[in-house]
This record gives structure tokens, sequence and C-alpha cells, in this order.
């Protein structure tokens, strides 16, 4: 009953299907079935041309020929009805557990890895589904084995009994074998998505990994990896080598034993020699039943764990989803209050400690402070990438935790000191924030992050495919391409974390310049090491130990903040 409860997600995707699934279901059990009656006319043709009745032998074989055409061709169309079934499924399992993975809040993605989360999303949904109509094949092969059983025993009880006596052997061999061969499975598992994540971050990595000379030390590790998986997988097939030999003396004691008692019962005219022929059919029905119980539970046991996988994604069990409220902000000023807030990262002391703040619209807001003192903390706050552990922020007045993710997503745009791009075209790049925008849109904003003269010379122009992370861009280009996505998503509130320390200072005054016009009708707010990017700044916050210390100008802060003249020294030296 408990593993039950694990597949109640693949219950949940079929419902839709669940008329297709029963047809499919009636015709392969209306299948199995007739394995007694294909069974039966062949004994009763043999027997009958033995008794030298030459018509009902014939009668009885055309009946076995139509009747194999019938629920031959029966079978294929619910094989190829089920199989787009599993295809759907799998299409939808796929689609929910993305969606669920992009609404883990930030802190599982530094506990689980992105290859193993690749792989729950994509192998494991696969597995889960192309086990789905060998599952209902093996009930209806156990289902039609229990009918022949009822009728064998009211044929010939002792071979009932025979049989009996084996399935009962046979269910403590599964019992045994069963958790030690799922314990397996699930280790390989986890070495698998160890390697899928080294293999993933290894080309993400590559130019890195060349510049540093670290391919051996890779190497070493997958090599070390893999043999690894290499043990757990000769430890799987030695024990299912030893599942497969008890199963197959067990298979070939039950054929010999009741065809031996079956033999005996007709010579002593127990029996007919049309039960005895059929029997010969129905016996394979049995020992059918224990090579795929066998089988699948090697299939079973890999689609519970993938299944288990799934679930712990798909259904919440590890992390809860980010929660939203359902507050709309409509006609955003841009005010922004940070009301006592206390902030630690897991497993870490406190960085932000009973921080206040106020950030106001048009004005150009500049936040400084050494390495690790909580000032990126600041944005990744604001956007709820992580929530405060006490106090609360605001947007104009509204707690940013009562928002719906609409409204704060809408009014929040961030250019980050390593931007992400898409492997896409440039266009595409653009276009994934609004289908709308425009070519002539696209280049508006470019020219503003003084970016479109650069794409513009390239042979493709804005049909240029960017390399993964936009690898084949410069740092300067990246941050340049970045910021202008930014500002095409118009947003109320500008974030820029280091966003121009990449910059050379032609690059960094022309985005100067951008920022300048930006004040007049947003609110910016600009993380800073180079104090050259906001030494203009209306207002500068200076935050240390998670606090902040100081506020105001550039020349306010040299003359009264002992933190703000140690970082502006340091960096003329």
């Amino acid at each position: 009953m408990k593993n039950l409860k694990d597949f109640k997600t693949m219950f949940h995707f079929i419902k839709e299907y669940k008329t297709r699934i029963i047809f499919c279901t009636i015709v392969i059990f209306i299948g199995s079935l007739s394995e007694i009656l294909v069974g039966y006319l062949n004994g009763l043709a043999i027997e009958s041309i033995t008794k030298m009745n030459l018509k009902l032998a014939i009668l009885a074989l055309v009946l076995y020929f139509f009747s194999e055409i019938f629920f031959k061709i029966l079978g294929r169309i619910s094989n190829k009805i089920l199989s787009k079934v599993q295809i759907a499924v799998a299409r939808k399992i796929n689609y929910l557990a993305f969606q669920k993975t992009l609404n883990l809040p930030a802190y599982a993605f530094e506990q689980i890895t992105s290859g193993e989360l690749v792989n729950r999303i994509t192998n494991d949904t696969e597995t889960i589904v192309n086990s789905f109509e060998d599952l209902i094949r093996l009930a209806s092969m156990i289902f039609s084995a229990f009918i022949i059983l009822i009728f064998v025993f009211f044929q010939a009880p002792l071979v009932a009994i025979e049989i009996i006596i084996f399935i009962v052997i046979y269910a403590f061999v599964v019992k045994k074998f069963n958790p030690q061969l799922k314990k397996v499975h699930k280790e390989k598992k986890k070495l698998n998505d160890e390697g899928i994540t080294l293999v993933n971050e290894s080309i993400r990595g590559i130019r890195e990994i060349k510049t540093l000379g670290i391919k051996n030390s890779l190497s070493k590790n997958l090599q070390n990896l893999i043999r690894k998986m290499t043990h757990k997988s000769y430890e799987e097939i030695d024990l299912y080598f030893i599942y497969d030999a008890i199963s197959i003396f067990l298979k070939i004691s039950l054929e010999v034993g009741t065809f031996i008692t079956c033999a005996i019962l007709l010579y002593y005219g127990k029996t007919t020699l049309t039960f005895f022929v059929a029997f010969t059919y129905y016996i394979y029905r049995f020992t059918w039943i224990i090579e795929n119980v066998n089988s699948f539970t090697r299939i079973y046991n890999q689609t519970h764990t993938s299944i288990m996988r799934i679930n712990e994604i798909v259904e919440n069990k590890l992390y809860d989803d980010v929660a939203f409220g359902n507050v709309h902000l409509k006609n955003c000023t841009g005010v922004i209050e940070f009301k006592n807030v206390t902030f630690n990262y897991p497993n870490e002391g406190d960085t932000l400690k009973n921080f206040n703040a106020q950030f106001l619209p048009h004005k150009k807001i500049g936040i400084v402070g050494k390495s690790g003192q909580g000032k990126s903390t600041i944005f990744n706050l604001l956007t709820r990438v992580f929530d405060t552990k006490e106090g609360i922020i605001t947007i104009d007045g509204i707690d940013i935790k009562g928002l719906d993710e609409k409204s704060l997503r809408k009014y929040i745009a961030i250019i980050r000191q390593e931007p992400f791009l898409f492997n896409k075209t440039i266009k595409e790049n653009f276009k994934i924030l609004n289908e709308q925008l425009s070519l002539q849109d696209i280049r508006k904003y470019c020219k503003m992050a003084y970016i479109d003269e650069y794409i513009m010379s390239l042979p493709q122009g804005y049909n240029t495919v960017l390399g993964e992370g936009g690898v084949n861009l410069s740092g300067g280009q990246k941050q340049r391409l970045s910021i202008a996505r930014a500002l095409a998503k118009e947003s109320q509130i500008i974030l820029f974390d280091e966003a121009t320390s990449a910059l050379d200072n032609e690059s960094q005054m022309y985005i100067k310049k951008v920022i300048d016009d930006l004040v007049e009708s947003h609110t910016i707010i600009i993380i800073a090491h180079r104090l050259s990017t906001i030494i203009d700044a209306d207002e500068i916050f200076v935050i240390d130990n998670g606090q902040v210390k100081d506020i105001g100008t550039h020349e306010e802060l040299i003359s009264k903040s002992k933190i703000y003249q140690t970082l502006y020294k340091s960096e003329l030296e």
C-alpha cells in the first residue's frame, strides 16, 4: 500500500486518458483469456484426430486460426494506442517537473546538483512512462493465469495445488531479492547524477578547464565515478544472476512436475487428452509470468526509484515552492524600504542584522562595502531569491511577500555581475521577455547600452546565435547585452549588481550616461566595488557587518565615514 501511494503522480496524469487506457486494458485482458481458448482448441484438434473425427479437428483448427488473427490485430491496435498515451504522459510529466524545478527556492539549487535535476526531469520521466504498458500487460497475464488456475482446479485439483505451491515459493523469492535490487539501483542513480553533473559542468566551463590545465584532474574524477558505477552495476548483475538462477530452477521444476502429474492422470484415465494438450499451453502461461516478473522486477525497481525522485520535486517533498501573495501592484512609484531585516544563508551566521534602509525613486543610489558584508544579499532579498528571516521589505508600502509574482517580476530588473544569456539568437534572447518586441524595439535598447553597433557588424546581426552562456562574447559585450535586455523589461526599479565591473572605461562612461537618463523616471540602485562608478550618486549607503553604517554623497562620506575613506583609498592605490 505504501508503494502505491508513490504512484499517485502517474495516476494523476493518466486520468485524462482513462477511456483509452480502459479500452486497451480490456483488449489485453481478453487477449490473455483467449489463450485459454487457443489451448483448448489445439487439444480438441489433436484428440479429434486420434479419434478419427476429421471434421471436428478441422473446425477446431479453423476457429483457432480466426481467433488468433482477430486477437493479434486487436492487440496491435491497443499497443499503438498505449504507445501514444505513454508519449503524451511523458511529455506532461517532463513539463510539470520542469515547472516545479523553476519554482524551487534558491537554496535548493545549492543542495541539488544540476546533473541530478536534469536526470530527474528527463531520464526518470522516461523510465516511469516506458514501464506503463509492461505493468498493464503483466497485470492482464496474472489475471488470465488466475482464470486458468480455476479451470485447472476443476479439471485436475492436484496440478492446481502444485501450481499454488510454486506461486508461494516464488513470492518468497521475490520478497527476498526485491529490497536488495532496489537499494542497488538507487545507489546507481545517485552515482549517475554525479557523473552527469561532472560532464555538464566540464562542458560549460571548458575554457576555464583548459586555461587552468585541469583536464587530467577532471578525467581522473570521472574515471573514479565510472569505476564506482561499474562496481555497482556488477553488483546488480550478480544479484540478478542469483535471482534468475533460482527462478529458472523453479520454472523448470514446475513444468516437469506438472507434466509428470498430468501424464500420470492421463495414464490412469483421470483426465482427457484435450486437457493434457491444452495444459501444455497453460503451463507456459505461468512460466511466462515467471520470466516477465523477473524482468519486470528490474523495471519496477527502476520505475519506483524514478517515481520517488520525481515525486520529491512535483509534490514538494524536499522543498516548498516560493509562495507569492495575491496583491497586484499598479503604477509602481519605486519606493523601497527595508524594516528591521535579518537574514542568514543556510549554515552561516547572520548576513544582515536588523537592517534598515529606504531607497527613493529619481535618485542614483549606490551601495558600497567590503566583500561579504551583505551588499548582494540586499538584491537577493528584494527580488525574493531568498526570503527574510525577520523583518519586512516593502515596495510602495506593500510587503513584497504579499505581491503576486507578476508584479514583483514586472517592476524589478536586475543586471548581475555575471549575466546569463541563453544559447539562442540575440533577437530570441530579447523575445523570451516579450514576444511582441520588434527588431526596432530591440535595437533601441541595445543602442541605449551601446552594443547595437557591434551586433550590426556581425555577419548574422541580431540573428547571431550566442554560445551557451554567451561564451562567444567578451565580458564587456555580455554585460552590455544583459543591460539592454534588462532595459527591455521597462521596469520601474533597476538594480545593478557590479554590472559595470567588466566594462572598459569608455563603455563604462556610456553606461553611466544611460543610468543618469534612467534616474529621471526610475529607482536606480547600484552595488559597486569600483567607487568611480557611483562617485556622482545622489546617495551612497555604506554597508558593514550587515548594517547601514553611513549614508551620504561622496563628498559627505569622504569627510565623515572611516569605512568609506578606507574603501576609497584602497581603490586609489
